[in-house]
């Protein structure tokens, strides 16, 4: 009788863990890893609980920071199914990698500064005045490029006291007061939600910033993984991103 217990006490045991990786319908759930452009963290949570909410089978992770860190962790063969960055340049760098990336969302540059803007900037002038505290983001990141292009383009010369690993760190050195303007997306100051202020840049002195999206080849998932990249240039996903004050491709 004690042997009999003990085969049905195992059986029951080993038939949980079964049960706990099954699904609704008896489908398994799939996890898929998203690298994505740090200025597209909280529209992306949004994304990804929207995305979920449609394919209950399919579960969604990010691993947000600057497109340069992510492209490095790609080539170091970090395991991910697709990846967004924050421009064509760094994506079209891993063609070895990816697959046919698709434009999702287009973005454009603005000025943050402390709240109520204490230093009076008004414009791309300004952040050249000696003695203001600016900081951008690296050279080697997007932000950090388009912002150098639109720089050079007025032909200011900017010192920036700080060059940051990401457009996010760029906005939280200016929402804490370490620097008194910087330059971010347009998209982050609005997520900021009154943490700065803004001063914008005309479109003749701005930049547009081109969203792409991919799977990646290395991808153990890759049928969910071009699902969900698909899913990113849906109307539900577009509204999403509007709303979070991205323009459409």
């Amino acid at each position: 009788m004690n042997r009999t217990l003990t085969r049905t006490a195992l059986a029951a045991a080993l038939a949980l863990p079964l049960a706990a990786c099954s699904s609704t319908g008896g489908k398994s759930t799939s996890t898929i890893t998203v690298l994505a452009a740090a200025s597209l963290t909280d529209v992306f949570k949004q994304a990804g609980a929207a995305y979920e909410k449609e394919h209950p089978d399919t579960e969604v992770k990010f691993s947000f920071a600057g497109s340069q860190e992510l492209a490095a962790q790609v080539r170091q063969g970090a395991p991910a199914d697709a990846l967004v960055t924050a421009d064509t340049k760094t994506m079209d760098d891993l063609k070895a990698q990816a697959g046919t990336p698709a434009v999702i969302a287009k973005n454009r540059l603005t000025i943050a500064t402390a709240p109520h803007n204490p230093r009076h900037v008004q414009g791309l002038t300004d952040l050249s005045q000696t003695g203001l505290k600016v900081v951008l983001a690296a050279p080697e990141v997007p932000a950090g490029r388009y912002s150098k292009k639109i720089l050079d383009q007025q032909h200011l010369s900017v010192k920036p006291v700080s060059q940051e690993p990401s457009v996010r760190a760029v906005l939280s050195k200016v929402s804490l007061g370490e620097a008194d303007a910087g330059i971010v997306y347009v998209t982050d100051a609005t997520a900021a939600k009154g943490k700065v202020g803004t001063v914008a840049i005309p479109d003749a002195q701005n930049a547009v910033a081109s969203y792409p999206a991919a799977t990646l080849k290395s991808s153990k998932h890759t049928e969910a993984a071009a699902d969900f990249v698909k899913w990113l240039s849906s109307a539900e996903a577009r509204k999403l991103l509007a709303s979070a004050g991205f323009q459409k491709p």
